[in-house]
């Protein structure tokens, strides 16, 4: 058996900005998280997550995004440090959500400060986003990694894959398939069609009629900061899209307490068997308890 960690939405906390670097949409970015967000996403919550995490020691974690908030050099020079306290890059895989690229910034000073977290198994430290799709392999799984965090004008939360890392995917899809792995997509936004217009993926459509081709047994999103499920069809039955709570969320907000996923993933006929354990922050914020439990059984390939 496979165990496989989920978290998202960390939004670590917030550094103090200069004048300077509030221009355009960061600056209403930085007054929306003194005014709202600081109170909805707790360092303390988070800490608890991590903590509960290293003590169940999944053989890998995967963390789909939105580290930081407004793209300052500050935050992502932070999570750097943050990541490096947590584990190292190759028991840990990060895709970008749509806050780690909420203005255009320079790679090598922002995510490229996380690239080896990023990278493709064997590959040097990614060095901008044309890396995506990216690979990992462990064992019989292999994990995905797209970018869908596209910069976007004030107010919107859209994400975007494009059609050259959709075809690219594609590829990658079909050729793991045909050996019969374990195909898990990592993506920030939920590839559904009946999101918001201010947070949706602008090409969800596409994304889901690439999966009703070449097909994969798992989606993992964060984005909406709330733990949930929905299915996609696939070419050889629906396909689990999940999405999970903010890792940072404070136990009073309006996404109830922080958690994060354990996926049990194993062999299951010619098929495959996930089942996904939901672990909440407890009271203490030392850790977690059991919060539910979701099971999943996937169709062979053929």
């Amino acid at each position: 058996m496979f165990t496989l960690a989920h978290l998202s939405d960390p939004h670590l906390p917030m550094p103090k900005a200069r004048p300077i670097q509030l221009v355009g949409k960061r600056a209403t970015g930085y007054l929306n998280w003194w005014r709202h967000r600081v109170h909805l996403h707790l360092p303390e919550a988070l800490a608890g997550i991590v903590a509960d995490i290293k003590k169940q020691k999944p053989d890998h974690i995967a963390l789909t995004g939105d580290l930081v908030n407004v793209a300052l050099p500050q935050e992502f020079r932070r999570a750097a440090d943050w990541l490096a306290a947590f584990d190292g890059p190759e028991r840990i895989t990060v895709i970008p959500g749509n806050h780690d690229a909420y203005v255009p910034v320079t790679w090598r000073e922002t995510m490229g400060l996380w690239g080896a977290y990023v990278a493709s198994d064997g590959a040097a430290p990614a060095e901008g986003y044309d890396v995506f799709p990216t690979v990992r392999r462990r064992g019989e799984i292999v994990l995905v990694g797209l970018s869908s965090g596209v910069p976007k004008p004030p107010l919107l939360a859209t994400g975007t894959l494009g059609e050259e890392q959709l075809a690219r995917t594609e590829r990658l899809l079909a050729e793991t398939g045909r050996e019969g792995l374990c195909r898990v997509v990592l993506i920030h936004h939920p590839p559904l069609t009946d999101q918001s217009k201010w947070k949706h993926l602008t090409d969800a459509d596409a994304f889901q009629a690439m999966i009703r081709r070449v097909g994969c047994e798992l989606v993992l999103h964060g984005h909406n900061h709330r733990s949930e499920a929905a299915r996609i069809a696939g070419p050889h039955g629906s396909v689990p899209v999940l999405g999970v709570t903010s890792a940072s969320a404070a136990p009073g907000s309006k996404y109830g307490r922080a958690r994060y996923h354990l996926i049990h993933i194993e062999r299951s006929g010619d098929g495959w068997r996930l089942r996904v354990e939901l672990r909440a922050l407890n009271a203490a914020f030392d850790g977690c308890e059991p919060d539910g439990e979701l099971v999943f059984h996937s169709a062979a390939a053929h």
